[in-house]
């Protein structure tokens, strides 16, 4: 019976087999690229760890034209001789089973990125083919793997005057289905930080996948200083030297050393990188904290001591704008919030990071008098901002009240008022709005049209009154009914819980204006209601550009070579036949029920998810192409124009 459940209903997924069915539990989303280029990094931190233990200087990265990659280090080598609980090779052990390593008793590697023992089996689970040569005490060794079970026992097949360790592995794409090519920008921005993190390590990467080879160096003597430079490069700074901080301290399961390095520049945001074990924490942890708080007691305390403060103590936000910052901790045996290791969770780091921070950065400030006021004076600056923006946010709020219910007139609302069910469109004028209102389901579908283009408000930062005086802005945070500000500590600030509506839909018209007025919008919901964005309640309604007839029949075409298709088929056996092709340039071309049969219908509509992969680029991004510094966005440009594929001129 389909219902028995019973002891036989009970399944074991043993060794590699478990990886192959849940990749996603040990090396990220399969589908998205992500944990495709987790692979690269559980092999190359490897090789790290090994210079971490100072036993190489060098690690040669190659993107092979078959679509395998290889990682070569001149390290000690993988261990070749026989293990005794297993009775095969300690480095077929490693390749072959999970949670087995030398990472566990600190004896031969004082700390580590890879301590799960996880890693480079795990990529062997999901690789088509693994190869591993190894160069130790004169010999070299080979063994091959097919989807993670050895071919043959590890064998001699030469001899050497080095060492080290050569791991070639093609994926597996059965398991990475949509993002199946390694991606060499992301590669070398990973690579470029490993060595920042690892002064003197040099690092090469050859991509030999195209017509002509691409070689590449990342070497950096200067490290964590060199780092902090480097994401300030295109920043007005406001001390010229990066600050240098490290200490350490023993604990019972050995030395957990600290480095960071700080500068100040004129931007808003700030950029604040955290490692461990020169493994990147996406999102933080306990050194993350231990820095923040550190920070903003150690300018406080500055502050009042210098007698530079006025009013209230300032807040952390106010004393990390425009910070650009990485901490690194070496730890004998950190803690993570998952096996891909994106958030430290060791408790004892906080204290440990915020002493060391606070002491040092105190010292900084008594030695370098000119350089501490120029940081606090920069706070101050944000915290009046920040007050200026909740006054005017507050403003926006009661003149919502007082013209009644807090509602815009120009919203057609609709009927529904559970907000899981409940979508509204951003619509690009007057005339378009029309057709959307008349055309849409009024029971779940709000419409507010708004008027021409909206203020660029990467370029009112520090103006926040102007951002909220707009009046379609005014218009936007009233119609959402869930707050202002990305700062959830602010009252009024935005809540996605109090969002009257789960789809906020930008429908614009396809041309020029049209894709200039959404990034506005994108660029006001980003600085402004973020988590809007973040949670995925953000979407681009996408109207056709064509419409084809052939007698009665009628069809829609959202791109040039979907036209050419349609018009293909509907000529079917006749090249001749007459075929009608209608270009909509704008929204209000179509009429209601053209509108809701392409762009609104939930039946058959095509809609773009507006999603963030990282946070911090896509900060960049704006800063750069809507930001007021024209250099950066004319070289933007200029380094991208071959990329272009659909030009309106």
């Amino acid at each position: 019976m389909e219902d028995d459940y019973d002891a036989g209903s009970i399944q074991v997924l043993e060794g590699l087999e478990a990886v192959r069915k849940r990749p996603g539990m040990y090396l990220g989303d399969p589908h998205d690229g992500s944990a495709l280029h987790h692979c690269i990094w559980e092999v190359v931190d490897n090789s790290v760890d090994e210079h971490l233990a100072g036993h190489t200087k060098q690690i040669d990265l190659v993107l092979n034209a078959d679509h395998s990659l290889s990682v070569r280090d001149y390290g000690r080598g993988i261990p070749v001789g026989l293990h005794d609980d297993f009775g095969i090779s300690a480095a077929e052990v490693i390749m072959t089973k999970l949670h087995a390593g030398g990472k566990f008793d600190n004896s031969s590697y004082k700390v580590s990125g890879g301590l799960h023992g996880v890693g480079v089996s795990a990529v062997n689970a999901v690789s088509e083919w693994m190869e591993m040569t190894i160069h130790r005490d004169g010999i070299v060794y080979f063994q091959r793997y097919e989807l993670g079970i050895p071919v043959e026992p590890l064998k001699e097949i030469g001899t050497c005057d080095d060492t080290g360790t050569h791991i070639s592995f093609k994926p597996d794409l059965s398991i990475f289905t949509e993002v199946i090519e390694f991606n060499l920008e992301e590669i070398e921005t990973r690579v470029s930080e490993t060595a920042f993190l690892n002064a003197g390590l040099k690092i090469t990467i050859l991509d030999v996948r195209g017509d002509e080879p691409h070689q590449t160096e990342h070497l950096y003597e200067g490290g964590l200083t060199e780092y902090v430079g480097q994401l300030n490069e295109r920043r007005e700074v406001l001390h010229s030297d990066v600050i240098n901080i490290s200490g350490d301290k023993e604990i019972e399961k050995g030395l957990v050393e600290v480095e960071v390095a700080l500068q100040w520049s004129d931007a808003f945001s700030e950029s604040i990188r955290c490692y461990t074990n020169i493994i990147r924490n996406k999102d933080g942890g306990t050194h993350m904290s231990g820095l923040r708080t550190a920070l903003t007691s150690s300018v406080n305390s500055y502050a009042k001591k210098k007698n530079l403060l006025k009013g209230d103590s300032l807040s952390g936000d106010d004393v990390r704008e425009g910070l650009a910052a990485v901490v690194s901790v070496k730890h004998p045996d950190p803690s993570f919030s998952s096996q891909t290791k994106d958030k430290l969770v060791s408790s004892e780091v906080t204290g440990i990071v915020q002493t060391i921070v606070y002491d040092k950065l105190g010292e900084f400030f008594e030695e370098n008098p000119s350089v501490a006021k120029q940081i606090v004076e920069k706070a101050l600056l944000a915290s009046k901002a920040r007050e200026a923006a909740r006054k005017a946010r507050d403003l926006t709020r009661r003149k919502g009240v007082l013209e009644g219910g807090g509602l815009p007139g120009k919203l057609a609302d609709c009927q529904s008022r559970d907000p899981k069910e409940c979508e509204v469109y951003l619509v690009e004028g007057d005339s378009a709005g029309g057709s959307a209102k008349t055309g849409r389901d009024r029971r779940i579908q709000a419409i507010l049209p708004l008027r021409g283009k909206i203020l660029n408000v990467e370029r009112q930062k520090h103006n926040a009154a102007k951002v909220f005086q707009n009046q379609e802005i005014q218009t936007m945070i009233r119609a959402l009914g869930a707050g202002v500000g990305n700062n959830s500590e602010d009252e009024g600030s935005f809540d996605p819980e109090k969002l009257r509506y789960s789809k906020i839909i930008i429908m614009t018209d396809a041309d020029i204006d049209g894709a200039h007025i959404r990034t506005l919008m994108l660029t006001f919901l980003w600085r402004f209601m973020r988590p809007a964005i973040e949670q995925g309640h953000v979407y681009i309604a996408q109207p056709p550009l064509f419409q084809l007839s052939k007698g009665r029949v009628s069809k829609y075409a959202f791109t040039d070579e979907e036209r050419d298709t349609i018009i293909d088929e509907l000529r079917g056996d006749n090249p001749n036949a007459k075929i009608g092709v209608q270009r909509y340039k704008g929204l209000g071309e179509m009429n209601p029920e053209q509108l809701w049969e392409t762009t609104m219908n939930p039946e058959t509509r095509t809609m773009l998810k507006v999603t963030v992969k990282d946070a911090e680029e896509s900060d960049r991004m704006f800063e750069i192409l809507m930001g007021e510094d024209v250099p950066d966005r004319r070289a933007f440009i200029e380094r991208h124009a071959k990329e272009v594929t659909n030009l309106d001129i």
